[in-house]
């Protein structure tokens, strides 16, 4: 197991940012983490790399403890922050060579590094004169130059145009071949084109844990059914095989259905025999987007 976690709370003052928190990552997944703002992603991960220590609870990083063995796990794992934290004035090279000396390994690994995140073509310039894009290549290189069972990156991807945004994708993808990766990202797209897992926190809390293929794959569908006025939620509860019914907006409706069959039709018979008037009908398939507003949008009041 590359990383536990067990019962992990932490708060800033009365504010609490993870509560009871606990899952297991697996050697070789690539895990997407994924929460709204202030959900306690970087938290999380700031106690994963030992940055910050929790208030309770117990975390395990390639089997070394956090709080026992924190040295051991920033030599095991590769961070990358929200806020890519480089020397600007530094060489590409000089950059990554300071690197080495931190972790005391043979400067041949820099090279090594170089090639394998792409960043040969522009090595020889100073960070400051990078593009964003290349700028992450070299927080990933500056990540992965020792060698970590365990690479840790918060939102990756953030600020990077398309173009950019794919080559650090395809980037991430190839490392996850051989290397642990735990993620967080904004981006739905990007968890479900380089993960292979997700967990969703939302005030603290993990709310869902789910491997794609396993989203993808559930027959689970959703109806968005408009009335012409509003209509109690447990009413539309009443329908055969409704799982979940939630007011998105207005008089508009989402009702996830636990079958693969059309429920279109069941949903305009039961329109029809309650003397409901439909707007709108439509069918959408249930996804990763889906998934996320579900579980963590506010009740609307």
């Amino acid at each position: 197991m590359s990383i536990r976690v067990t019962n992990i709370s932490k708060s800033y003052g009365a504010q609490k940012a993870l509560d009871q928190v606990s899952f297991e990552v697996k050697q070789g997944e690539i895990v997407g983490f994924l929460g709204p703002n202030g959900a306690g992603k970087s938290t999380m991960m700031k106690i994963l790399t030992t940055y910050i220590h929790p208030d309770h609870g117990t975390a395990l990083v390639n089997g070394f403890d956090i709080d026992k063995q924190a040295i051991d796990v920033k030599k095991s794992v590769g961070y990358l922050p929200e806020h890519n934290p480089l020397y600007l004035e530094m060489y590409v090279r000089e950059y990554l060579l300071f690197t080495t000396r931190v972790y005391n390994i043979p400067k041949s690994k820099i090279e090594e590094v170089i090639e394998l995140t792409g960043l040969t073509p522009e090595a020889h310039k100073k960070i400051n004169q990078l593009s964003k894009g290349y700028r992450q290549r070299v927080g990933l290189a500056c990540a992965l130059v020792h060698d970590p069972q365990v690479l840790i990156l918060d939102e990756p991807t953030t600020g990077l145009d398309p173009n950019q945004l794919v080559e650090i994708r395809e980037l991430i993808t190839t490392i996850g071949k051989k290397k642990t990766v735990f993620l967080s990202t904004h981006i739905m797209q990007e968890v479900e084109a380089m993960c292979n897992r997700v967990l969703i926190i939302n005030n603290g809390t993990i709310v869902a844990d789910q491997y794609l293929h396993d989203l993808i794959d559930k027959e689970d569908q959703i109806i968005i059914v408009e009335f012409d006025y509003r209509i109690e939620e447990a009413f539309l509860q009443k329908l055969p095989y409704a799982s979940h019914v939630k007011n998105t907006h207005g008089f508009v409706y989402e009702i996830t259905f636990t079958t693969s069959t059309d429920m279109r039709p069941k949903v305009f018979d039961f329109a029809h025999d309650n003397t409901l008037k439909i707007l709108q009908l439509a069918r959408k398939n249930k996804n990763l987007e889906s998934l996320f507003r579900e579980l963590t949008s506010p009740p609307l009041s």
